[in-house]
């Protein structure tokens, strides 16, 4: 009699508090969206945000705030989602730094970047391309790969920063071909591509978005986008596949994430609203002119997505032993 009473009481508690949850879900949201953007505004981050938020309104029919906390490569706004109450209301913008890469380089890192969040959806990502300056006597992946092996060492390349995209993007192709390029690490990408501009670094990988506007002013030179297939948002630029270096595939990736626990009926709710609106057509023609190919995943594929990147980068990370600054 003891068991069955026991046995009744936690089913009734069970259905207490997923009674509680779906109603919790129906009201939801009830006050304003928090999505925090962990780096300082007007980057690539800022901006799919803002645009995202300001279309977030009608969907879920109240306001959406962006609040950036930028610091220590992402982890600082990142810190701060995962300390935040799981009730949906404060999520993060993330991507590939502080949702895959700073971990691996900061064993101190204060979250993990799968246990401590909770997946909602990937709402876009960005190609990586292969730009370099036009005194670098090459027109192609092949000719680049053939001069950086006859002169080891003499060919540099400018990154974000150390651990960055960026920089990691040509770690990795540096890996895949045998070669070997010098580092030359800068505060941000847009410093970087200006030194590139000038003639201070030969190559670099660069976000479609940042780097298209410079193609037509022959400033700088596209030869390969890091993907299997061209993209239709620079047509004329092969892939790194037609180039001769297949299965590498690099992209700056935007999704959002909140802390560990949320119910799964709010989950379920901002992940339709958010695919709503990056898969509307003026969204998208508005992500095409950014540079962005809109997606719009389930919790799971995002979940999916963040491990392939953690494997990806942890490999790059201790073939090439790069370490933090």
């Amino acid at each position: 009699m003891v068991y069955h009473t026991c046995a009744v009481t936690l089913l009734a508690a069970i259905s207490l508090a997923l009674g509680a949850e779906a109603v919790f879900a129906q009201t939801f949201p009830a006050k304003p969206v928090r999505i925090v953007v962990p780096f300082t505004p007007g980057g690539a981050n800022d901006v799919i945000a803002r645009v995202v938020a300001q279309k977030l309104v009608e969907p879920l029919g109240q306001q959406v705030l962006v609040e950036n906390r930028g610091g220590a490569g992402g982890a600082i706004g990142a810190e701060m989602v995962v300390r935040s109450p799981p009730d949906g209301y404060t999520l993060l913008l993330a991507n590939p730094g502080p949702n895959a890469i700073n971990p691996l380089l900061q064993p101190k890192t204060a979250y993990d970047p799968i246990r401590d969040f909770t997946m909602i959806t990937l709402m876009a990502v960005s190609p990586q391309v292969l730009v370099i300056h036009p005194s670098l006597p090459v027109r192609s992946v092949r000719e680049l790969i053939a001069l950086a092996r006859s002169k080891p060492g003499q060919i540099n390349y400018g990154s974000s920063g150390t651990g960055a995209i960026t920089h990691l993007s040509m770690e990795f192709f540096k890996s895949r071909t045998k070669t070997n390029l010098v580092h030359i690490p800068y505060k941000g990408a847009s410093v970087a591509l200006t030194e590139l501009i000038g003639g201070q670094v030969s190559a670099m990988f660069a976000a479609l978005g940042s780097v298209s506007p410079m193609l037509g002013s022959k400033r700088v030179k596209a030869i390969a986008v890091a993907a299997n297939e061209r993209t239709p948002l620079l047509p004329d630029v092969p892939s790194m596949s037609e180039s001769g270096v297949p299965d590498f595939e690099v992209v700056n990736w935007f999704g959002i994430v909140g802390p560990a626990g949320m119910p799964r009926p709010v989950t379920d709710r901002l992940n339709q609203a958010i695919n709503r609106v990056v898969q509307s057509p003026d969204s998208r023609e508005r992500f095409a002119s950014l540079g962005f190919v809109p997606r719009g995943t389930t919790p799971e594929a995002l979940e999916r997505h963040v491990r392939s990147e953690i494997a990806r980068w942890s490999g790059v990370i201790k073939a090439q032993s790069i370490t933090a600054e």
